[in-house]
């Protein structure tokens, strides 16, 4: 029934090219009850080249950032892989971090749909977003100051020096790489309390439908207007102090992602940017700790680093 269904095409992808697994492998793949039928896809791929697979399915998680169930963090830490096809995303908890310094390798899909999987960003050519991927992170690992503005009223200002950037390149085959799937990002922590201006959140999945103006001094998001700025900051409000830190910086490398309101997707457009609130820590030098990490998209993007254009109204200018 599975080798037929269109999803099947994105588990292939996952399975084989973006994880390398082998058939004397663990695949631990963990999910909730809503996304049940991407997981089994997954699990019969898995199965398929002759690993040796376990599926948990919890119930949805309240929000992202929530750490998952003692079993299920416990189990995660002895899988050589680990899929996590959910609703909110476990990607930047404890549980994903620590199986991240044992080793496991860890592909983090929150929001993933069927369609991300048959004809969406999972269907891409990952060798060809790790070559543009590569080439993004090498101008970023350089910089000093990045500028962003968009057309709708971004204009940002912030010190990325010493931040290498996480390449999520989508291949992950050595012990410890994780990232999400789709992938297609080069992404880091700015350096605290640097980020000055203006950001304005063109979408941000199913909390910023319209633009969202944020005023940030000094690396914290200060205040907020716009139709659905209440939303956000009762998200804000009722994580923790350090969730209006300015906590990441991403640029979207996936010529298949789509803009569809879903950010696992959204912020892997090719050409996009996205700044995200909240935790950093999963980022090299990144020292701010929240319950949440939640990803505003900026559409139409115009980046400088130290001057240089490295993107022009939503083109990426990287050869």
């Amino acid at each position: 029934m599975f080798r037929s269904m269109p999803i099947m095409k994105g588990a292939w992808i996952a399975v084989k090219t973006c994880m390398d697994v082998k058939p004397d492998e663990t695949v631990f793949i963990v999910t909730d009850t809503a996304k049940v039928k991407i997981a089994e896809a997954f699990a019969y791929a898995a199965a398929a080249v002759g690993a040796k697979t376990v599926v948990a399915v919890m119930e949805p998680s309240r929000r992202h950032g929530e750490e998952p169930p003692k079993p299920v963090a416990e189990a995660m830490k002895a899988a050589d892989v680990v899929l996590i096809p959910t609703t909110k995303s476990l990607s930047h908890t404890d549980a994903r971090r620590e199986a991240t310094k044992l080793g496991v390798r860890i592909a983090s899909m929150p929001g993933i749909t069927e369609d991300m999987m048959s004809i969406g960003g999972l269907s891409a050519d990952y060798r060809k977003i790790e070559e543009l991927t590569d080439k993004v992170a090498a101008i970023l690992e350089k910089g000093k100051m990045v500028e962003v503005t968009t057309p709708s009223g971004t204009n940002l200002t912030m010190n990325i020096e010493g931040r290498p950037p996480l390449k999520d390149t989508g291949l992950y085959h050595k012990p410890g790489d994780w990232g999400n799937l789709p992938a297609g990002e080069a992404c880091l922590a700015p350096v605290e309390g640097t980020t000055q201006g203006v950001l304005v959140i063109d979408t941000m999945g199913r909390v910023v439908k319209q633009p969202l103006r944020i005023v940030v001094q000094n690396g914290w998001a200060k205040k907020f207007e716009g139709p659905d700025a209440a939303k956000l900051e009762g998200l804000l409000k009722a994580a923790d102090e350090n969730a209006y830190n300015i906590g990441e910086l991403g640029i979207g490398t996936n010529p298949k992602a789509r803009l569809t309101g879903a950010v696992l997707e959204d912020e892997k457009v090719l050409g996009t940017v996205h700044v995200a609130l909240g935790d950093n820590t999963s980022y090299v030098g990144g020292r701010t700790k929240s319950s949440v990490h939640l990803d505003g998209i900026l559409l139409q993007p115009t980046v400088k680093v130290d001057g240089r254009l490295m993107i022009e109204a939503g083109k990426l200018l990287v050869g």
